[in-house]
């Protein structure tokens, strides 16, 4: 189940029905000490989440909820994300504190009841009352597969549906067992990560501003881009260290699931696929100027990007090459490579928590206004954290531009498993070259940039990687083919 799961406590009923509007099950059974109620259990808000972070609770007990109100903050290995409560009712009871962390999906997390129930009834409701809780998935090696760009019906080994499913069925709680504490508390994912717009994050990422030193004016202390432009660091002298002691000279920042999961991801493809390079340098003066020509007489109606010609004429030279269009799978034990019919063009997109890779999906069937208009929108949304996980899992090639970077020539990328090929673009630079119209020692400039297809030897040849390398140069530099 993809939402999550509601547990009713109603007595003499044991029947169960379905909740469409969360797509889920609710089951009813007699309760002596409680009224009538509902527990709520951890979300699965991605296909591949087994586990996730309890962030901040926006709903106290007691509070009303309508349909479509936050209830919580959730920390999966993607991003922060809301989860949005699909009923009617009154929180009763918090089962799990802000700052908990790898609660399985289908942990019970909250009570909820019905308008006018005796809310301070719960005040002694426990876990165990819930009917207990599941110990975590357990990790395994393989984990990363679980964040494949493929969708979990492929079939690949490197797809989610090969993860361990969690068990729906109720176990009985686990002895306690006592551990050993540090006694800190553990944090809310607000207080790792202090709430600032992606702008000013971004900002202060490029300024290198501590940001959690810096104190927000927008709504709720939020941090804002005239936050981080204002301010200055602290003058004051830093404290003495103790005799015999050396204050440190570093900082240690806890990675996030996110950055566990990118590391693990780029790991994976270094190690499983043998990666080879391909690098050519592309006249861009013609596509420039087309580019020019057909914004301004857009009347307003789109606004093309250099990208939006690449990645258009990335599936252009997939469909003439298809073999790069493709990618290792193991099925049933069977070792195949899936050619796929249509081209889904991943664009890399940095985040303020890390690299994601929207879907640009069927884009030999699109123009380059519905492209330009669909990277703009995933773009934003990307970087806004609420890409829905179909968005950014499934695409058959990927390109990565880090052009806006004026510094960057050329460099090289690692290929986004199960995918076969990514293509790495490195700014335009304006080179002389001997002038076709002139006799002698003529020059004249040309546009250029050098693009780098990194490809996997197992799926893709040398040969067949410098076909696909020419096929994109041809079209870059006669541009009007991609009109055609």
């Amino acid at each position: 189940m993809s939402a999550a799961a509601l547990t009713n406590e109603r007595s003499c009923n044991d029947s169960y029905r379905q909740l469409p509007s969360l797509s889920a099950l609710a089951r009813y059974y007699a309760s002596k000490s409680f009224p009538p109620h509902t527990v709520v259990t951890m979300p699965a808000l991605s296909p591949t989440m087994t586990s996730g972070n309890i962030g901040t609770w926006q709903k106290a007990a007691g509070d009303a909820i309508a349909p479509g109100d936050v209830l919580v903050e959730i920390e999966t290995d993607k991003a922060q994300m809301d989860f949005e409560f699909q009923e009617d009712g009154v929180l009763a009871k918090v089962l799990k504190d802000s700052g908990e962390k790898d609660v399985a999906v289908g942990n019970p997390i909250a009570v909820m009841v019905e308008e006018g129930t005796d809310v301070a009834a719960f005040e002694s409701f426990t876990l165990d009352d819930a009917g207990g809780e599941k110990a975590p998935p357990a990790k395994e090696s393989g984990e990363e597969a679980a964040e494949s760009s493929e969708p979990a019906e492929s079939g690949s080994q490197t797809s989610p549906s090969n993860l361990p499913k969690s068990d729906t069925k109720q176990e009985s709680a686990p002895e306690p067992q006592e551990s050993e504490s540090s006694g800190g508390r553990l944090q809310t994912s607000l207080e790792r990560e202090p709430s600032a717009s992606p702008s000013a994050k971004a900002l202060a990422l490029e300024r290198g501003v501590p940001i959690k030193k810096v104190k927000g004016t927008g709504p709720g202390g939020r941090i804002t881009k005239q936050d981080i432009e204002k301010y200055k660091p602290e003058t004051s002298a830093a404290p003495s260290a103790p005799a015999g002691s050396t204050a440190p000279t570093y900082e240690d920042i806890p990675a996030s699931s996110m950055r566990k999961t990118i590391a693990n991801r780029l790991q994976q493809s270094m190690n499983q696929n043998p990666h080879y390079f391909v690098a050519a340098t592309v006249s861009v003066t013609k596509l420039l100027k087309l580019r020019q020509a057909l914004n301004s007489s857009a009347d307003g109606k789109y606004k093309l990007s250099v990208n939006d010609f690449l990645i258009k004429a990335s599936a252009v030279a997939c469909k003439k090459v298809p073999t790069v269009n493709s990618s290792w799978r193991e099925i049933d034990g069977q070792v195949v490579i899936r050619q796929h019919n249509t081209v889904d063009v991943s664009v890399a997109v940095a985040t303020p928590i890390g690299l994601m890779t929207p879907i640009v999906k069927g884009v030999e069937g699109l123009g380059l206004s519905s492209i330009s208009a669909q990277v703009k929108d995933l773009g934003k949304r990307a970087r806004d954290g609420k890409l829905k996980p179909e968005e950014y899992q499934g695409g058959t090639f990927t390109i990565s531009n880090m052009g806006m970077n004026t510094a960057i020539d050329r460099f090289t990328a690692v290929i986004n498993p199960p995918q076969a090929g990514i293509l790495a673009v490195g700014t335009t630079k304006k080179v002389a070259i001997p002038s076709a119209a002139e006799e002698g020692n003529g020059v004249e400039w040309d546009d250029q940039v050098v693009v780098t297809g990194s490809f996997d030897h197992k799926v893709v040849d040398g040969a067949v990687g410098g076909e696909w390398i020419r096929e994109f140069k041809k079209v870059v530099e006669n541009p009007l083919e991609m009109l055609l």
